[in-house]
């Protein structure tokens, strides 16, 4: 008989031992049936390919499983600093691939899905981009970078619907989440689970209409409910004084549920969380109203509720809009502060118990990056919960925060930095708006005594706005509350601490940074691109995954005939396939040959894709003006959303609708010439159409551009970049080197220049015959005979309040194209061209910005040892 197991040696069996999938085809294979049976309830008689998508995801998530709980395992043993990372978006993409790359599964995936039947391209495609993020809205308004806050003010104001609106696009957390789990650090990224995406974008008769994003209508097979860790988020209510303290009382509560993702690091053995949001109504609905026919109104309470994460960013041109924002704002703060807090007192391995309570311990065992100011309330929220919960001092709660919070700005552009009405503040968060006070007089207080007799530096630095209705800096929040604070590109951060934030840089210049943002190259190159990630392997060895600096090395082979072919080819198959996929998505037959000239980005005056309209139709008429000559082909392909409340960008993207209406159908110009709007811009049409891409547009008005990492992604995969001085452009071309980047166009100090001397457009309309010619088309119907004056709106912008200055780089810019032609000519340059601007992409991995971030302003160290696989952990 045998010995009866202790209490221990029982809970020892529930262990991730012996979990560890084995990884072959036979395995996978047999997991794929199990979870279509078992999971799913189908057989082959009635599964679809979503189903058979699902049965796969779920078949790679087993895979996960053992090494995520094994990684937090790890995590509670070793009690590291932990790394907590808060965005109001998370620009993740499709989940299966990457998974599949990052854990080696990719192949023998492949081969099981081929042994069953399946093709791997079409159960991809099955699965739903997540609607976590594709940029902030805020208002645009003001002449430029430099004069804008004023026109901001009184737009903001006047409750103006036609004012444009400001994407603020920050997709470098979901690269950053890759990274940091690549380079074993302790991380967590927290955001919100939106039920409803950015929107779906439809291009129906040349204009753009929104679609509702359900990107969850099907189920998620990645994310894992956690109802154990749901915590109250608290809204309205007033304030009580008493002698122990404030309390804040007579709230609202809304239920926060988490859901938690898995965020493999790259062959490691690391998963890390990305811990998302959900909002609840509480459990106690009113069944008292319902029961006496108040069905409606008790649903509807309910709804309210669980509207803070219906949406990713409600239109804020009501004063609705404008508290369900905020709200989310303080939503994602508050459930994840005390998930941090949970997480930081239960510090004891294998316990629940609470052993830990000395707060000045915090900045040791936590570091906060709030990115952009959408998670500033984490400021004032912490404070609230270490002076009023925790019972700390004022002095030392405040040390507490600072230490622990580091804020990363993503715009030089004044008007994209959140600034919140005092009177939404004081109904929505009145203890926080007491909080908020509080910091602003001492920190005047400290403004004061190091610049006496400085009223005016007062009034600028100050976190209340006076003028006007007053207003909360969301910006100068984050400033005063962080120990760092960081641009994402060192023109940008230069910019940073030269205008919008000179006064905070003169009174402590120690917090300011610079961490040139950069991309991850699992998704950007060896996922996207495998077919260039192997040439390069053949070269170099597949190092370079995780060490991109590895990249220079290419240089050695700039004059190897083979190398030189190889490259080339991977670029005309991915041409050929991308030209495949736009003849039967957009009904558009292109010539291969042709260059492929793209521009994808949001739809914005500043990132200027009216200037590429118009160099597209200066070609076009000298196409047309001698048809005869030999003309460098060209594709050029336009993507990108418009804000739904951003008139301007709307009809901008009608315009190039317009204008490739009327070339693709023009005999004399044939497939010298095509121009297509790539509909519904996302991660996933991105991982097609960058790696085809020949030339890329980045030509954003010098000094409006914090940094880009779509040019970063462009670089990597084999094109060639045409673009300014502007945001990364700057270090991409150190890297590469000027002669093999196209730049053109104004520096930041000429577009300073200009703006004092004056920009007159009539001046280069008068000047430029082919410019003029090109207007004229556009304001005489050329391109909209329909409705000849549906452009006048674009026209007079161009000709009278243009603060982007289009025109002043018009001539630079066609000039610069003509050499971009010239070059395409001759192949062998083209490419060797290519392979100097891959080799200088080292510097633009987000491995290498994180694992900046890392020492210099978290406080931790990166490491690329791996944890032991499962099967072999001794847990």
């Amino acid at each position: 008989m045998s010995k009866p197991l202790s209490d221990h040696d029982r809970k020892k069996q529930i262990s991730v031992r012996g979990l560890a999938g084995v990884e072959n085809v036979t395995e996978l294979k047999q997991s794929f049936n199990r979870h279509l049976h078992f999971t799913l309830v189908k057989d082959r008689n009635v599964a679809t390919k979503r189903d058979y998508y699902f049965a796969l995801a779920n078949t790679v998530r087993e895979h996960l499983i053992g090494r995520w709980i094994r990684t937090q395992q790890y995590y509670y043993e070793k009690d590291p600093k932990r790394v907590y990372y808060i965005s109001l978006e998370f620009y993740m993409g499709r989940t299966l691939q990457n998974t599949m790359v990052n854990l080696a599964l990719e192949n023998a995936c492949d081969e099981a899905m081929y042994q069953l039947g399946l093709d791997m391209e079409e159960l991809e495609d099955m699965e739903e981009d997540a609607g976590l993020g594709n940029g902030g809205l805020g208002r645009l308004a003001g002449k430029n970078h430099r004069t804008i806050h004023k026109s901001y003010i009184q737009s903001v104001e006047t409750n103006d619907r036609n004012s444009p609106f400001l994407f603020v696009f920050s997709p470098f957390p979901a690269c950053f989440l890759d990274s940091m789990a690549s380079l074993g650090l302790a991380a967590y990224g927290y955001g919100i689970r939106y039920e409803f995406g950015i929107f779906n974008q439809k291009i129906v008769n040349g204009w753009q209409v929104e679609e509702a994003d359900d990107w969850l209508r099907f189920g998620n097979p990645w994310e894992k409910a956690r109802p154990e860790y749901m915590r109250p988020v608290h809204f309205y209510g007033r304030t009580e004084h008493h002698p122990d303290g404030v309390k804040w009382v007579d709230t609202q509560v809304v239920l926060a549920l988490p859901y938690d993702t898995p965020v493999p690091g790259y062959r490691n053995n690391v998963v890390n969380t990305m811990r998302l949001w959900s909002a609840k109504a509480p459990c106690e609905f009113n069944l008292k109203d319902f029961n006496v026919g108040g069905y409606i109104q008790a649903v509807l309470d309910r709804n309210l509720a669980e509207n803070i994460s219906r949406v990713l960013y409600p239109n804020d041109n009501f004063f609705e809009g404008k508290e369900l924002r905020l709200k989310q704002e303080y939503f994602v703060v508050s459930a994840t502060l005390q998930d941090i807090i949970r997480r930081f007192k239960v510090s004891k391995f294998g316990s629940r118990e609470i052993a830990r309570t000395d707060f000045s311990k915090l900045p040791d065992k936590v570091a906060i990056q709030l990115n952009d100011t959408h998670p500033a309330m984490a400021i004032p929220e912490l404070m609230r919960v270490l002076v009023d919960e925790e019972k700390l001092s004022w002095e030392k709660a405040w040390d507490v925060c600072v230490r622990t919070c580091a804020y990363t700005n993503h715009t030089v552009l004044p008007e994209a930095l959140e600034r919140w009405p005092v009177d939404l503040f004081a109904h929505l968060l009145p203890r926080h708006l007491e909080i908020v006070y509080e910091i602003n007089r001492r920190h005047l207080e400290n403004v004061a005594a190091k610049f006496p007799g400085d009223s005016d530096r007062l009034r600028r630095m100050s976190l209340i706005e006076e003028s006007g209705q007053k207003r909360i800096n969301m910006a100068h929040l984050c400033i005063v509350g962080s120990h760092a604070v960081n641009g994402v590109a060192q023109i940008h951060s230069d910019i940073l601490k030269a205008t919008i934030f000179k006064d905070f840089y003169e009174m402590e210049p120690h917090k300011f940074q610079n961490k040139t943002n950069g991309i991850t190259p699992r998704r950007w190159l060896v996922m996207c691109n495998p077919g260039l990630a192997e040439v390069i392997a053949e070269r170099i060895g597949e190092d370079f995954i995780r060490d991109l600096d590895q990249l220079q090395t290419l240089r050695n082979y700039l004059n190897d005939e083979g190398f030189i072919r190889d490259i080339a080819k991977v670029k005309q198959e991915n041409k050929l396939k991308f030209a495949v996929h736009l003849e039967e998505h957009y009904k558009v037959k292109i010539n291969p040959n042709s260059m492929f000239d793209i521009q994808v980005k949001r739809i914005h005056e500043y990132k200027r894709q009216l200037l590429n309209c118009l160099h597209i139709i200066t070609y076009y008429n000298r196409i047309k003006k001698e048809p005869n000559k030999h003309w460098t082909p060209r594709t050029v392909m336009i993507g990108g959303k418009a804000a739904p409340g951003y008139h301007t960008a709307k009809m901008i993207i009608r315009l190039i609708t317009a204008i490739g209406e009327v070339i693709n159908n023009d005999p004399v110009v044939g497939d010298r010439l095509k121009v297509i709007f790539l509909e519904n811009y996302r991660v996933t049409l991105a991982e097609r159409a960058i790696p085809a891409a020949d030339l890329s547009e980045q030509i954003s008005t010098a000094g409006t551009e914090a940094s880009g990492t779509g040019n970063m992604k462009f670089m990597l995969n084999g094109a060639l970049t045409i673009g300014t001085m502007d945001g990364a452009n700057v270090e991409m071309a150190e890297e590469a080197g000027e002669d093999n980047f196209f730049i053109f166009g104004m520096r930041v100090d000429d577009v300073d220049a200009l703006e004092k001397k004056g920009y007159h457009a009539q001046e280069y309309y008068n000047r430029l015959p082919e410019l003029k010619q090109a207007i004229d088309q556009i304001a005489g119907g050329f391109f909209s005979p329909k409705q000849p004056e549906l452009f006048k709106e674009i026209v007079n912008m161009l000709m009278h309040h243009d603060r982007f200055k289009v025109f002043a780089d018009y001539e630079d810019y066609i000039k610069c194209q003509e050499k971009v032609n010239e070059l395409y000519k001759n192949p062998k340059e083209w490419t060797k061209m290519v392979i100097n601007n891959i080799a200088g992409c080292g510097k633009f991995s987000s491995d290498r910005t994180i694992t900046q971030y890392a020492r210099e302003i978290w406080g931790v160290e990166p490491t690329l040892e791996k944890l032991p696989a499962p099967d072999k952990s001794p847990l």
